[in-house]
């Protein structure tokens, strides 16, 4: 074994600015340990029991004995937590066993960055299971999300990790893709206000934020996964790029590029992407990591390089710093760099991005000890508490015709695949429904409360499962109606199983051919509204499903995506009226099932028209949600109407709950932009004020909205900002506007570029 490096070692010494101290350890690494500082190790991940996906499996069937692998350092630790259930403390003293192997192999003594998947909480057993992205959507609330990101990454760091593998910005463009669950919305100003606060929170706790997937992963053909992109300069700058920006802005030191391939390009081949633009128009000067595989994925799934050593050189000078999760064809950069096939400073352009991040960790500092600092414990009453109030804020009553709040001592019938699951509650990145399901000996590690045993313990109860979620069998809808036809009420909980690769018919590889409710829950719904009895729908799911002339029929509707680890407990604390729903969609709810699915993000030729059949007005329009209270919206006025192309415009309101309990109100403030030089939304979003009144309580609300927001892509591929008349319009949803302020843009065409301002600063005052 080698040994550490000198206390004096000049890259030590932190005094030194870190661009010289990355330079003196260059200078120290010869070329095999360079290449090995670019690449990850994933110990553990067996493809014969799906802990890799399909097309994974062939490049990760021959193992590397540990010794082999950290001969010549590491750059990265693969998921030492997220593979198998590891106690956490133990976990955490053993990752540090493994970090002083590591270090003693390696000349300089350099420890390896260890990375694991954080999108719904640290992906690791016995942590806490927060709700999925579209529920931090929901509640319209970034500063929770916030709370909640700085909660994850410090038990994080508490463990040994260095790097989350989160947030997940991309903007959903087609509900069918399996992936859904892991966006935040269908709005790019949400997803970027949102994704940035997660980046904030994450990175405040010292872990390194990363970027997925980037760019344009969500809009593939079809939605089918990993599907190429169709998709043109446009809408790639205006809505795919938007929150990658501000959340770059927010401090995201690390981004992943995407899977997909855009007009027939790969994305890990495609230097335009990750350093034109990336880097030489944004100024990003993090690691660009790759997704899982990507860069064998160049040869064995897009077909643009004839072996690893061919896709290690498109992917490097493409831009991309790492290969993850372990070494697979990077290695054979070191051949490559000594037939003169590509650069050393290539390699050594990467290594300086690489070294740089585990300075500013103090991995390189004198004296790093890896070891935990103490007892590890990752599921505690303040991560559960963090966990309750998103779950609570995130689920979303979508209808009600007075059932709901349910009074007190109702003989209730709860019923439905999901009634009494408690996978129900968590998406496919959660560590039990990702990693535990294939070791049901170890227990879920935590305790996940499921609806019936909430509404158990508050009202008189009879169950009926009714039917499975994808199974056909019909034989128990038979119980389920005859448990609803004694009840006063039926609560019927139906959605999605959340999986991997087919293992469910929501998450990663379990894309849906279409959006009726999976399996035989529609059937099972049919029968329960026959009975006559109250039915309240509770959709548990990782996409919007169309419900048609059921969610009419019901008496109630209430949405949750995925709500996590206390979501039973804040779902039997709205419908019992122990608090108020206060969620709003971040997807709407589609009409039908097969309508051509398709955000509300649509210029006038996406919307209905005389001259087609289909009809793709949602069923419930993004931002939709309703309260147990009522408002009332006065005093809406605009500063100035004359609007400068450089300005700022300022709207106010006054917001008063005039029911008779607390309640939220959302206000949402939209941009129509009635002629433009290139086809534009009918409306998008450019603000929001989530807003928290007692009874008889009234806020004042000034949204201040800069120009800025107004830019698009024009015809020469530009973003300007374009005078004339523009609207803004006070909305409770992206189809239920309540008023309309008209302005004058005044000024010449304006170019703007990435320094411009994102957002519109929104200030709440109580009385």
């Amino acid at each position: 074994m080698a040994q550490h490096a000198a206390p004096d070692a000049h890259w030590q010494d932190t005094a030194l600015p870190i661009t010289e101290r990355v330079q003196a350890l260059l200078e120290a690494l010869t070329l095999e340990e360079k290449v090995a500082q670019l690449v990850g190790l994933w110990v553990g991940a067996n493809p014969e029991t799906g802990d890799v996906a399909p097309q994974q499996s062939e490049m990760a069937t021959e193992p590397v004995s540990w010794e082999r692998a950290i001969q010549h350092g590491l750059g990265q630790l693969t998921r030492p937590f997220g593979t198998t259930p590891v106690d956490p403390d133990a976990g955490a003293r053993g990752l540090a066993a493994s970090q002083r192997e590591i270090m003693a192999a390696q000349r300089q003594g350099i420890p390896a960055l260890v990375h694991e998947e954080c999108l719904a909480g640290f992906a690791a057993w016995k942590a806490t299971a927060y709700p999925v992205p579209p529920s931090w959507g929901a509640t319209f609330d970034p500063e929770l999300v916030t709370q909640m990101a700085a909660r994850i990454g410090a038990t994080m760091r508490a463990a040994g990790v260095h790097q989350g593998l989160a947030p997940v910005v991309d903007v959903t463009r087609d509900y069918r893709w399996g992936r859904v669950e892991e966006t935040i919305s269908e709005d790019p100003y949400l997803v970027s206000a949102v994704g940035a606060a997660y980046v904030r929170g994450l990175e405040s706790a010292g872990v390194i934020a990363t970027l997925k997937h980037f760019p344009g992963y969500s809009a593939s053909r079809a939605g089918r996964n990993l599907a190429p992109v169709s998709m043109g300069p446009r809408e790639l700058a205006d809505v795919i790029l938007p929150p990658f920006e501000a959340a770059l802005r927010a401090g995201a030191r690390s981004v992943m590029h995407s899977y997909t391939e855009i007009d027939g390009v790969p994305t890990a081949a495609d230097p335009r992407l990750l350093t034109d633009l990336l880097r030489g128009e944004w100024g990003f000067d993090g690691t660009v990591v790759a997704d899982y595989f990507g860069v064998r994925f160049l040869q064995t799934l897009h077909g643009v390089a004839g072996d690893a050593a061919a896709a290690a050189v498109l992917a490097l000078e493409a831009g991309v710093d790492v290969e993850l999760p372990s070494a697979d064809a990077y290695p054979e950069l070191v051949a490559a760099v000594r037939s003169g096939e590509i650069s050393e400073t290539l390699v050594d352009r990467a290594l300086r991005r690489v070294l740089a991040q585990k300075v500013e960790l103090g991995l390189l500092d004198v004296g790093y000890e890896p070891e935990p600092a103490g007892p590890v414990v990752l599921d505690d009453a303040e991560g559960r508490q963090l966990a309750l109030r998103l779950a609570r804020e995130a689920l979303v009553l979508v209808a009600n015709d007075g059932v709901l709040p349910l009074p007190p001592k109702r003989r209730l019938a709860v019923v439905g695949p999901l009634a009494d699951d408690p996978y129900a509650m968590l998406g496919c990145y959660s560590f039990p429904a990702h990693v535990g399901v294939r070791h049901p000996e170890h227990g879920m590690g935590i305790d996940i409360p499921t609806v019936l045993a909430e509404l158990r313990t508050r009202a008189q109860v009879e169950h009926a499962r009714g039917v499975d979620v994808t199974d056909p069998d019909v034989s128990g809808i038979e119980a389920a109606v005859a448990s609803a036809r004694d009840a006063d009420v039926c609560v019927a909980v139906v959605g999605d199983r959340s999986g991997l690769f087919g293992r469910g018919t929501s998450g990663e590889g379990c894309d849906a051919a279409d959006l009726r409710l999976p399996g035989k829950q529609q059937e099972l719904l049919e029968a329960l509204l026959a009975t006559g009895t109250p039915v309240v729908v509770v959709v548990l799911s990782g996409r919007p499903y169309a419900l048609g002339e059921l969610a009419e029929r019901a008496s109630a509707v209430v949405w949750g995506f995925f709500p996590g680890q206390r979501g039973g407990q804040a779902l039997a604390e709205i419908l019992t009226g122990e608090t108020s729903p206060s969620g709003r969609l971040p997807l709407s709810i589609p009409a039908e099932p097969g309508s051509g699915p398709g955000t509300y993000l649509a210029p006038p030729l996406g919307r209905p028209s005389s001259v087609t059949t289909i009809d793709t007005t949602p069923a419930y329009w993004f931002g939709h949600g309703l309260t147990y209270t009522t408002f009332e919206w006065t005093q809406v006025q605009v500063a100035d109407p004359v609007w400068d192309v450089a300005g700022t415009a300022t709207v106010t309101m006054q917001v008063r709950n005039t029911g008779h309990r607390a309640g939220t109100e959302v206000v949402q403030l939209y941009l129509h932009d009635p002629v433009a030089q290139v086809t534009r939304p009918v409306v998008r979003l450019v603000g929001f004020a989530r807003l928290d009144l007692d009874p008889g309580q009234c806020a004042t609300v000034t949204f201040e909205v800069p120009a800025d927001v107004t830019a698009f892509t024009g015809r020469n591929l530009q973003r300007i900002v374009e005078p004339g008349r523009m609207e803004l319009r006070l909305a409770r949803s992206a189809g239920d506007v309540r008023a309309v302020l008209a302005l004058d843009m005044v000024g010449e065409v304006r170019t703007v570029g990435h320094d411009r301002e994102l957002f519109s600063t929104v200030r709440s005052e109580y009385r």
